[in-house]
This record gives structure tokens, C-alpha cells and sequence, in this order.
């Protein structure tokens, strides 16, 4: 059995993708193209992910339970994320949809750093360095890490609300 060195961000980033599918007809290659990964990173994500209990032994079905609880109890511990410098970007977390629709984001607007983003707010730094660049082309893909960034980031409401979608989404859709 492969040794666990720990999860790595494009863990997370892979599972969300392969969720945003919506079917069991993929290959690591396409994972690794949606994502900008190398067939042999999806791999090891993989690996990690089967170790850990997130996917399951055949590596094609995430194990939703498990994700999820990892998602709302050990995230924010994981792969922390503290709101920076007010740049140019790519909307996340509450200031995104589906969570800005249920609450008002006051003065807090949060943004992934992307030169070629429309919207100014403060950084959030991505799980993965191409999210910018390639949640425009799934919505479904972009709408679940913005629930999973207000996990990360959010105050207790907006993290209820966060989950409240996650759960909707991933255990009932």
C-alpha cells in the first residue's frame, strides 16, 4: 500500500471536478485538462484521496459522507485562507454565486487573484493556482468552490449557508 504524505490543495480541486461531472464516464486525462494538471498529478490525487477515505477503492465515485465532512470540519485547518491585499479577480466565497444570492456581503468582497478578472476585492488565494483560469468554462465546478471558499472563510452564517448549499448539491442533487 502507497504511504499518505498528506493531502495537497489539488486534492481537493480534483474531487470538486470530478462531483461537477456528474457522471462516472472520465478519464484522468480529462480530468487533467479541466484542471491544468498532469495526468500523473490526477493520479496521486487520486491516491491520496483513496488512502484518505474520499474516493472510492477504484478510484471513480468520491465518497460524498466522507468529503463532505472533510470539507466542512477540516478544510479551513488543511489549507487555511486569510483575505489579503484588495486586487483584480475572479469573484469567490459569498461575494460568488450561489452563496451571494442569500446574503448581504456588506463591505467584504472577495476575489481570486487573475489579471483578467472584472471584479476588485480582497485576494483569496485559490486551492489550486488555475482555478482563475478555468472555473469560466463549469459552472457547476466554479459554484462548488465558492461554497467550499466561504467554508474556508466565512463567518458562522455564511458558513451555514455554505454548507446548507453543499449539502443540497452533493447529498440531494
Amino acid at each position: 500500500m502507497k504511504k499518505h504524505n498528506g493531502m495537497r490543495p489539488q486534492d481537493i480541486v480534483v474531487l470538486v471536478k470530478i462531483l461537477a461531472l456528474k457522471n462516472n464516464d472520465w478519464r484522468n486525462i480529462d480530468i487533467a485538462n479541466a484542471i491544468h494538471l498532469s495526468p500523473s498529478e490526477v493520479s496521486e490525487a487520486l491516491n491520496r484521496c483513496k488512502i484518505a477515505g474520499l474516493i472510492n477503492s477504484k478510484k471513480r465515485n468520491v465518497n460524498i459522507d466522507s468529503f463532505v465532512e472533510f470539507l466542512i470540519f477540516g478544510l479551513k485547518y488543511v489549507f487555511p485562507a486569510q483575505p489579503g491585499a484588495i486586487v483584480k479577480g475572479i469573484p469567490t466565497a459569498h461575494s460568488a454565486s450561489p452563496i451571494k444570492e442569500r446574503i448581504s456581503t456588506g463591505r467584504d468582497f472577495y476575489v481570486w487573484p487573475y489579471a483578467k478578472g472584472g471584479h476588485r476585492g480582497q485576494a483569496i488565494e485559490p486551492l489550486y493556482k488555475t482555478i482563475p483560469q478555468i472555473v469560466q468554462d463549469d459552472v457547476i465546478f466554479y459554484e462548488l468552490l465558492t461554497i467550499i471558499d466561504t467554508i474556508r472563510i466565512g463567518r458562522v452564517r455564511e458558513k451555514n449557508i455554505a454548507i446548507d448549499e453543499l449539502n443540497k448539491r452533493l447529498k440531494h442533487g
